[in-house]
């Protein structure tokens, strides 16, 4: 069995000093692969240099929506040119987004707009942080068409919500919101989308899974997540696990050869 994490901050400082314990681990647990996204500029160089610790390390670079404020004209050039120089370990632009619980999302949505056009003009996958902004954002993506492959990342919403961004070719990321017995509405979407549709993250160290502290959650949980999918869904966790890792590979087009 063969994981992906397909979004977690693993150049956060609090895993400095754990790494590399935290990767020997992945290895024994199954997790093959972990990609780390970027949210603003003064963070890019962070990210680049964490995933040249180990083959099994990607990146993605992005604006995230909280952090708009710090950008200017010049920052979407420059991620313009570090994301075209670094197809190979670089496989998606993200994250970006709207999040209605931080911020303006009239200040944001121009950011998102630009970021999901450099996707398009490049061509590259798109990792998306969308919360309580869901109609938003599925409305930026119905107008520009970047045509490109697209993840929601950290999905918490309804089926029909999830349904709508799949109408538009997007990826639904399961996290460890799904452990929580509350989370009643994500649970049941992700117990009923199609299989083909959903991609396995921990969004580490945040969105902690039951029994988590807050803050310190890790890829090493990413097998629990797992767990608690197929406790939701008809399939077995070998059969899951299959399909989830197909998913990532073709979301991030590894299974093309656009990376090494």
């Amino acid at each position: 069995m063969e994981l992906v994490d397909a979004h977690c901050h693993f150049d956060f400082p609090q895993f400095d000093g754990r790494r590399q314990a935290i990767l020997d681990e992945l290895g024994r647990l199954g997790v093959g692969r972990v990609v780390i996204p970027g949210v603003r500029r003064a963070d890019w160089s962070r990210v680049t240099e964490t995933a040249a610790l180990s083959r099994d390390l990607y990146y993605c670079l992005g604006i995230h929506p909280w952090f708009v404020g710090e950008h200017d004209e010049r920052d979407l050039e420059a991620l313009r040119s570090m994301l075209a120089e670094g197809q190979g370990r670089c496989v998606a632009l993200g994250e970006c987004g709207l999040d209605r619980l931080r911020g303006s999302l009239q200040e944001q949505l121009p950011w998102f707009e630009r970021q999901v056009a450099i996707a398009s003009e490049l061509g590259m996958p798109l990792v998306v942080h969308s919360v309580r902004a869901h109609d938003q954002v599925a409305a930026v993506i119905r107008r520009l068409k970047p045509g490109v492959p697209m993840l929601i990342h950290g999905f918490s919403g309804s089926v029909e919500q999830a349904k709508m961004f799949a109408s538009l070719g997007c990826s639904i990321g399961v996290g460890g919101v799904i452990t929580h017995e509350r989370a009643r509405k994500t649970r049941q979407a992700v117990a009923e989308l199609p299989l083909g549709l959903l991609v396995l993250e921990t969004d580490a160290p945040d969105m902690s899974p039951q029994g988590v502290e807050k803050g310190m959650n890790s890829p090493v949980y990413l097998p629990r997540i797992l767990e608690c999918l197929a406790s939701l869904r008809t399939e077995s966790v070998p059969e899951l696990a299959q399909a989830l890792t197909a998913n990532a590979r073709t979301l991030f087009r590894w299974d093309k050869g656009c990376s090494k």
